[in-house]
C-alpha cells in the first residue's frame, strides 16, 4: 500500500468516525427532546452540502415554558452522557426559538409559528433528512 492511499484510507476512516460522533450527538439531542415531548424532532445531515455543521437537529416546542424546557433537557442530557456543553447558546431567555450550538451539530428548538416562517427544512432542503422515531 503506498503512503498517499494509506493516508486516504485513515482519512475516510477519521471521517467516517467524527461523522458517527456527529450523528451520536444528534441523537441524544432528539432522544432528549423526545423526553420533553418536543414535536415534529427532524436531523438534518447538513455536513455534505455546508461546513456549518455535520447535523441540525429542529424540534418544535408548543409553548415558551416548552421550548425551554426542551432545550434545558437536551442541554443536561448531553451534559449528562457525552461530557459536552454547547460552545453558544441563543434564545433561551425569549423562549420562541433556542439554538445551542455544539460544533458537529446544530440544535433549533422553536415554536410553530418560528419553524414555519424560517422553514429551515426549506432552505435546507438539499440536505438528507432522519425523522426521528424512538427505537423501542
Amino acid at each position: 500500500m503506498t503512503e498517499l492511499s494509506n493516508h486516504t484510507m485513515l482519512s475516510t476512516i477519521a471521517s467516517l468516525t467524527e461523522q458517527d460522533t456527529s450523528y451520536t450527538l444528534a441523537r441524544v439531542v432528539a432522544e432528549a427532546a423526545d423526553e420533553r415531548k418536543g414535536d415534529e424532532i427532524l436531523l438534518l445531515k447538513v455536513g455534505d452540502v455546508s461546513i456549518l455543521a455535520d447535523y441540525f437537529v429542529i424540534v418544535t416546542g408548543y409553548s415558551k415554558v416548552q421550548v425551554r424546557a426542551i432545550a434545558r433537557s437536551i442541554e443536561d442530557t448531553v451534559e449528562e452522557k457525552l461530557n459536552r456543553r454547547p460552545l453558544r447558546s441563543e434564545g433561551l431567555s425569549e423562549g420562541t426559538w433556542v439554538v445551542a450550538d455544539y460544533g458537529d451539530v446544530i440544535v433549533h428548538v422553536m415554536m410553530p409559528q418560528e419553524r414555519e416562517y424560517y422553514s429551515l427544512e426549506a432552505f435546507w432542503g438539499h440536505a438528507e433528512r432522519f425523522p426521528f422515531t424512538t427505537q423501542s
